[in-house]
């Protein structure tokens, strides 16, 4: 999928992030390696989770939705569905009725209704994320880095929010190792994703990954 979002526009944006060769080509060494492998043990233990949320209504149990990816490439980005099938449309009804508690372009709701019996259950888990292994293993996502975000917001973003776009989203970033990561607002989220690209190394990497897989296990506040 070689589009791109109109309107965002990177060449505009001040580059003074370093550019790192060798770390980028050790890391999509470390992103194919960890995701093959992942996907080769625990495959079925995926499918086995689509069976169970196909059960729930009968409806396609991944959700894909399109995403912007690094320099404002659309990526495709799969998740396993944890919301009713009209989602979209009731977001929108949400809105309107003023019951989004997040600020800036994002959208959360707390006791959103959206969210199925499973899908809560798959979300406070983390288990609804386990398709995005697959974006891993083809290149779309990295497992370290900003979460990729709708084209709706980006469109919504200012020249210092599109920073966040100079490298490839990820499935775990700075902000979900959070201890408070639920309250914080949307400028602060940024200001991770940005610290996160300014230092960014195979430490810092491994770090996030460690610390992420640790909350992953024993934090069950969910989304």
């Amino acid at each position: 999928m070689a589009m791109y979002l109109e309107n965002c526009e990177l060449n505009t944006v001040t580059i003074k992030y370093k550019k790192k060769p060798i770390y980028s080509f050790l890391k999509r060494f470390f992103d194919i390696l960890s995701s093959g492998l992942f996907l080769i043990v625990f495959g079925w233990f995926i499918l086995l989770i689509m069976l169970i949320k196909f059960c729930e209504d009968g409806h396609n149990p991944i959700y894909t939705s399109i995403r912007v990816g690094k320099n404002g490439k659309l990526i495709k980005f799969h998740k396993i569905r944890s919301m009713v099938p009209n989602a979209e449309n009731m977001k929108q009804q949400l809105i309107e009725q003023g019951l989004n508690e997040a600020d800036g372009p994002a959208f959360k709701m707390k006791d959103d209704p959206r969210i199925t019996k499973i899908g809560k259950f798959l979300r406070k888990t983390s288990l609804d994320e386990l398709p995005q292994i697959w974006d891993i293993f083809v290149g779309s996502l990295s497992v370290i880095g900003p979460r990729s975000p709708i084209p709706s917001e980006v469109e919504q973003y200012d020249e210092r929010q599109k920073e966040r776009l100079l490298v490839k989203g990820g499935l775990l970033c700075l902000w979900q190792i959070q201890k408070n990561r639920h309250n914080i607002s949307f400028d602060e989220w940024i200001d991770l994703d940005l610290e996160y690209i300014e230092k960014r190394s195979l430490w810092l990497d491994f770090k996030i990954l460690v610390k992420g897989a640790f909350m992953v296990v024993f934090d069950r506040s969910g989304e």
